[in-house]
């Protein structure tokens, strides 16, 4: 499901033979990512005398010196530890690394940083396979990365860039036929979202397949006139014939792409005078076994997932192979469908995976997650294909990392997440009016009810909490029993005086309590799980465990008190929870059913899914607004005493449901919004925003049965960054058209009067988070922020408008020079007044893992080394 643009976000497509990436800016538009001033970059590796590792042209070029230390394609070497390659051995991890890096360092060239990536990997690959391309980007320097299926990518790119339709419960079939494997897959679409539901393919059936067969042909015609040419170049023994033998290969591939386009194409042949000429009838006779095998299989693998191909949606041929015109035509003969394949077949899938990141959709995220996103050069990552929204937390991005809406974490790895947006304060469910009661007792009632109402209008519900920001010290440390070496993935979550600190060692994930105020640990919890990337939801009463990166993901419910494990249930990247009164809600995308726990770990009820999908989105009560948020502006201090309520989109309509009665429907409303749309609960509305072409917002008020209110309407050029709320019966809204977010624009509306109030510049911000009667406006990859008054005033001090702003309470800020980083490095902070933009300088935090921070209205906790370190800040 796409979802309303923000940010950058970047799609790699690492092949065995090329490798591919796509750059998403933030008003939508995508751009394939040049490096070395190609879009397409050879994926092989040389090793120099050094150690050194080159990659793409340059490597073909050195290869050239010394062949035996060249691997032209290092994917299809996943299976084996180490490539011998020269008079090194090297790991097969490091080769693909070294590829992505390359990647990287393009993109922080294009964009200035490295965005929230996602990439592909074949259907077919098990766990360990996934795990070594996610330990490969992880070696390359990217932050947590989400690994999505090339075809659930390539399903994407059908439907949502080429716009072909594929209807609910349709399937779409996907002939991957790239450089080294031949990949087959049938993909559903299910409500929105693509699952596979069959796969298969060749592994040893790839275009270096169709290579090999055409030179042993022309080895065939070489060998009747030049034997010895041919002898050197089928077994050479030193450098030079090495070198003729690999330049040989090379212009066969040419020829191979050159015939399709044209009818004839020349090969020089090492050794010889004069060219030989190869012809598109001689290229399809040669290859046609290899093609008729590819066509076989695909009928195979359609057939096992129950299906004919004229039942079909569609017929998607993408890989460098796939432009052999051969392949369409005998597909299109064999199995009566008519094959959709591009001019440029490598691009689809990298560009489809990026609407697996889900961007940023609002200033609340949802009971936020981080995964995934990113950081420090980078922008925020992410938590998922889980759609954004701010009720309902999704999986997403990696532990530790700031999450945006809509992210989650991605299956087998598991992003960005996806991982989600934050909910939004949330509606006071409505009861049944009763009738027959005394005057007096109603004026009784009435008297003692403006009294209380008063009461907590005039001192909890707009007191202002601000921070007396003072310079950090010291507050307290704990050593997490193991060296620097040994950690990774360190997150950890505050609430109240205590900090939850998670990390992965020994292939477990340990999780400790630490009090604050007793600087002492309280327990410690050791899972056994090959998960390593998780995130913590501390509430009332109970921690929350989400976790992926390992063979499926995760969740577990621990007992607050002494770390014991309550319950447990797989959780994929398309799941969310909802976090209440009573019960904590589940909905399990992939068993078509929501269902709710008592914070005991008991089961209470179960909900089947609409036959035609289901969503759901959870409340963030006003009081949550004025404690901590997370770097994704989610609320952290959840008041879930008064939260009953979660709101459902069931296949055409919205309900609210009460979860504390089996989820009862109690007030029911037609759904205007689309696939591409997002929701949010807010006090009592639901904000629905965004969609495919003009973006619309809307809102529909919970407490009664009416249509949904329209605010405002963009147009086609425009997307929506963010929304979020914005004081009492406000909502804010963040929009651009220019892809670098120079012309982002904050509006606020007013949901009475049905119009906008003001509007201000906003450059390059694309996060709101409410801050008591203020609006801050900033970016994930910390490269702008802005704060506004009531009546639009900007209240920010230039010195901080180049920073990333998170809310410690509804009157105070704190700034970090830079979006925190998932490797340990200074982070400088400053403490800021929402009501006046005044600045205090607090310090630097040495050497900590930024994406692990978080903290109170006094203290903020950060892993460093291996350590908890607690520092004072007011």
């Amino acid at each position: 499901m796409t979802q309303p643009q923000q940010g950058f976000a970047i799609g790699v497509d690492l092949g065995t033979s090329n490798t591919v990436a796509v750059v998403r800016h933030p008003d939508g538009r995508t751009r394939p990512l040049l490096v070395d001033g190609a879009p397409i970059m050879p994926s092989g590796v040389y090793v120099d005398e050094q150690g050194r590792l080159h990659v793409g042209r340059d490597a073909y070029r050195m290869a050239g010196l010394d062949p035996s230390r060249f691997e032209p394609n290092p994917k299809r070497r996943i299976d084996e530890p180490t490539v011998l390659l020269g008079d090194r051995e090297i790991a097969t991890v490091d080769l693909l690394a070294a590829i992505l890096a390359a990647v990287a360092r393009a993109a922080v060239e294009a964009v200035g940083f490295l965005p929230t990536a996602v990439l592909t990997y074949p259907a077919a690959w098990g766990a360990r396979r996934r795990d070594a391309l996610a330990e490969a980007a992880r070696r390359a320097g990217w932050p947590p990365v989400r690994l999505v299926p090339e075809p659930v990518a390539a399903a994407r790119y059908f439907a949502d860039v080429l716009r072909r339709p594929v209807p609910v419960g349709a399937a779409l079939a996907v002939f991957d036929f790239g450089g080294g494997t031949l990949d087959i897959a049938v993909v559903r679409n299910d409500n929105g979202r693509f699952s596979v539901v069959g796969s298969g393919g060749v592994e040893d059936l790839g275009g270096l397949d169709v290579d090999a067969a055409i030179i042993e042909h022309l080895g065939n015609v070489i060998a009747q006139t030049s034997p010895d040419a041919w002898a050197q170049l089928r077994n050479p023994s030193n450098t030079t014939q090495r070198r003729d033998r690999r330049l040989f290969w090379d212009d066969v591939r040419g020829a191979k792409e050159m015939l399709s386009r044209t009818t004839v194409a020349p090969i020089t042949v090492p050794g010889r005078d004069q060219a030989l000429h190869v012809t598109r009838e001689e290229l399809e006779r040669v290859t046609e076994p290899l093609i008729r095998q590819a066509v076989w299989e695909t009928g195979k693998v359609i057939k096992a997932a129950g299906l004919r191909a004229d039942q079909l949606a569609g017929l998607f041929l993408v890989g460098g192979s796939s432009r052999l015109p051969l392949a369409a035509r005998l597909l299109h003969a064999d199995l009566g469908i008519a094959p959709t394949v591009l001019e440029q077949p490598e691009l689809p899938v990298a560009e489809g995976a990026l609407a697996e990141i889900v961007p940023v959709a609002a200033g609340y995220q949802t009971e936020s997650i981080p995964a995934a996103p990113p950081t420090a050069p980078f922008s925020a990552v992410p938590v998922s294909p889980v759609s954004g929204g701010f009720g309902g937390t999704p999986v997403s991005a990696p532990p530790g990392y700031p999450m945006t809406a809509g992210q989650a974490i991605p299956p087998g790895q598991i992003s960005s997440p996806p991982v989600s947006a934050a909910p939004l304060p949330s509606p006071v469910p409505s009861r049944p009016r009763r009738t027959g009661l005394l005057v007096g007792a109603v004026a009784a009632l009435a008297v003692l009810a403006l009294v209380g109402a008063g009461t907590y209008w005039f001192f909890f519900r707009d007191r202002i909490n601000a921070v007396d920001f003072k310079t950090v010290a010291s507050a307290g440390e704990l050593a997490l029993g193991a060296d620097d070496n040994a950690i990774s993935y360190p997150v950890t979550a505050t609430l109240g005086s205590r900090t939850y600190v998670g990390w992965v060692a020994d292939k477990k994930f340990h999780v400790a309590a630490y009090e604050l105020d007793d600087k002492k640990k309280a327990w410690q919890t050791d899972i056994d799980s090959d998960t390593t990337r998780w995130q913590l939801y501390p509430n009332p009463d109970g921690l929350v465990l989400i976790g992926a990166g390992g063979t499926k993901g995760t969740l577990r419910l621990v007992n607050t008190s002494n770390g014991k494990q309550l319950a447990q249930q797989d959780f994929s990247s398309d799941d969310r929870v909802v976090f209440l009164d009573s019960v904590w809600v589940v909905h399990s995308y992939t068993a078509k059913k929501t269902t709710a726990y008592a914070w005991g770990g008991q089961l209470k009820w179960s909900l089947d899914d609409d036959k035609k999908g289901t969503v759901i989105r959870g409340p963030v009560n006003a009081a949550d607004t004025r404690g901590p948020a997370d770097f994704g502006g989610g609320p952290t201090n959840r008041d879930t005493k008064s939260r009953t309520t979660y709101v459902s989109m069931d296949g055409g309509k919205i309900n609210l449901r009460d979860a504390s009665a089996g989820g009862k429907v109690l007030r029911s409303w037609n759904d205007s919004g689309d696939s591409y749309s997002e929701y949010a609960m807010a006090d009592d509305m639901l904000i629905v925003y965004g969609t495919s072409s003009k973006y619309t917002v809307k809102v529909y008020d919970l407490t009664k049965q009416s249509e949904p209110d329209q605010l405002y309407a963009g147009d086609d050029k425009h997307r929506v960054a963010s929304v979020s709320p914005c004081g009492a019966g406000r909502v804010c809204v963040l929009d651009s058209s220019a892809s670098d977010g120079s012309d982002t624009t904050l509006h606020m509306l007013s949901v009475a009067d049905k119009k906008q109030l003001w509007q201000r510049e906003a450059k390059s911000t694309d996060l709101l988070v409410p801050v008591g009667k203020q609006i801050l406006a900033t970016s994930a990859n910390g490269s702008s922020s802005r704060l506004y008054g009531e009546d639009g005033t900007q209240l920010l001090k230039s010195e901080d408008m180049g920073a990333l702003g998170v809310r410690v309470t509804n009157g105070s800020l704190l700034f970090f020079a830079k979006a925190p980083s998932p490797y340990a490095a200074d982070v400088a902070l400053v403490g800021v007044s929402a009501a006046s933009g005044g600045r205090v300088a607090l310090g630097t935090l040495p050497k900590v893992v930024g994406t692990s921070c978080s903290w109170n209205a006094t203290k903020i906790a950060c892993v460093a080394g291996a350590k908890l370190q607690v520092w004072a800040f007011a």
